[in-house]
């Protein structure tokens, strides 16, 4: 009797990647939210905070400028640490370190040790995001992968609006008399519950060619990013001393100096921490520049409300918070009609959402004017409504565009090169646009700072409008 053997075919190559389920996309948005909300959530805590830790303007704009900064200058590096040990490895790591950090400002004795635990709260969280996009872009593909990416935009824009409102919230209701303390406080518990998701729901990726940490770069990026923010951010509160026009006479060349060393190393063959030719690919450039005024008008834009209504109009930090709640409001709804929009229209929805959040600006500017200082929830609506549907059309298009044709194994460096620029440019906008609004007080009063400010950043939205209509017509 003869026996039949049959043999099962053997796979080659590297086994598939898990793809994200929705617990997953959930958890690592979850996670996306937390280090933008933690940005402006202090805005409206400011005064209170300064109040209670005796702190000056100068430092406390550094609790501000150290978590912005620490957390831009080691995006980059996060992404890349994630594809190299392992992005899942990385992402739990990250958010028990932004708990921890967390824990930490909330418990700070003073302003000091609140700007030191601010700056280790800015690393946790550089270490952090970057991974949620890279999981994305590893694990999904075609519609989902578009799904994903629209709804992190609208994650994004909706946590830098309701971090302002939140702050708010929290301040004035004094949970357990913790004060100002549970806009830091409030993130323990959310951190726990989303370790507790990550590690059933989030898989492992990593790159399939890691490269070895990019020292020298890792350092020029940093120093090019310091002497940019920080003397922007500190120079008018420290009266301009020498060392702020010192500081920025060096940006550019450190600037220069890192992008001669990543262009060295990328014709050389190996992987810098950010490859020129990465900005070979159209969409990844065109977006970024993009990225860039936006980012600046939105969070100037927060800032400068901020102060402006707390300080100007007599609001209290609810009333002040929620009198963005329209524009909250109206990015989410928008927001979900993203995708439907873009697969009728493609990019032509963005220059769109410029020209209405350029009319809801105006809006916003013409009330200031006429009404100041009965400036609160009623005056800002029609505006801020109109400026958070255009908004809505812009963000989440365009960071789904920056990635689109990035490949997979170089999506933790292409989402760490995205989420710097964006942050970056967050930072800057505090910096330059708060600047000028609180340098023109003293002059011109807070009405006429504010209306002049505004107008400034409509000049930003006109220039956000022209740069759109550039972009490559379809997303893939």
């Amino acid at each position: 009797m003869t026996e039949t053997i049959t043999s099962r075919p053997v796979r080659t190559g590297p086994p598939a990647t898990p793809a994200l389920g929705g617990l997953g996309l959930f958890t690592v948005l979850l996670a996306a939210a937390l280090p933008l909300v933690d940005f402006f959530i202090v805005n409206v805590a400011l005064p209170t905070i300064g109040a209670d830790l005796s702190a000056s303007e100068a430092v406390l704009e550094l609790v501000v400028a150290g978590y912005g900064v620490a957390y831009a200058v080691l995006l980059v590096l996060g992404g890349r640490l994630g594809d190299l040990f392992g992005r899942r490895r990385l992402f739990l790591g990250g958010m028990a370190a932004f708990g921890l950090t967390s824990l930490a400002c909330g418990l700070a004795p003073d302003a000091w040790s609140l700007v030191a635990a601010r700056v280790a709260q800015g690393a946790s969280a550089a270490a952090m995001l970057p991974q949620v996009l890279a999981t994305i872009q590893a694990t999904t593909t075609g519609p989902r992968r578009a799904k994903a990416m629209g709804l992190y935009g609208a994650t994004a824009g909706l946590s830098m609006v309701a971090g302002q409102i939140l702050g708010g919230v929290l301040v004035a209701a004094d949970i357990a008399g913790t004060g100002w303390r549970s806009v830091f406080l409030v993130n323990v518990p959310v951190v726990l519950a989303g370790l507790f998701l990550a590690a059933r729901a989030v898989p492992e990726t990593r790159s399939a060619r890691p490269e070895p940490v990019d020292v020298p770069g890792t350092f020029l990026l940093a120093a090019s990013i310091l002497t940019l923010l920080v003397p922007l951010t500190e120079g008018r509160a420290a009266g301009w001393p020498l060392w702020t026009w010192l500081s920025l006479a060096a940006f550019p060349f450190a600037a220069a100096a890192f992008f001669a060393v990543e262009r060295r190393a990328d014709r050389a063959g190996r992987t810098p921490l950010v490859p020129p030719s990465l900005f070979a690919i159209v969409s990844l450039r065109r977006g970024l520049l993009l990225i860039v005024p936006f980012s600046i008008g939105f969070s100037g834009f927060m800032f400068v409300i901020a102060v402006a209504l707390q300080q100007g109009a007599g609001l209290g930090p609810v009333a002040a918070g929620l009198a963005l709640a329209p524009l909250a409001v109206v990015f989410f709804l928008f927001s979900l009609a993203g995708p439907r929009l873009v697969a009728r229209y493609g990019t032509r929805v963005v220059p769109t959402g410029a020209a209405l959040q350029g009319v809801g600006l105006a809006l916003m500017t013409l009330a200031a004017w006429r009404s100041w200082p009965d400036l609160g929830l009623v005056e800002l609506l029609p505006g801020a409504a109109v400026a958070g549907a255009g908004q809505a059309l812009q963000l989440p298009v365009v960071l789904r565009l920056v990635l689109s044709e990035v490949p997979a194994e170089r999506a933790g460096v292409g989402s760490g090169v995205m989420v710097t620029t964006q942050q970056s440019s967050l930072a800057l906008g505090v910096a330059t646009l708060g600047t000028l609004f609180l340098s023109l007080v003293p002059g011109m009063g807070m009405r006429d700072a504010l209306v002049t400010t505004l107008l400034v950043q409509l000049a930003g939205v006109v220039l956000t409008g022209l740069l759109s209509l550039r972009l490559p017509r379809t997303i893939d």
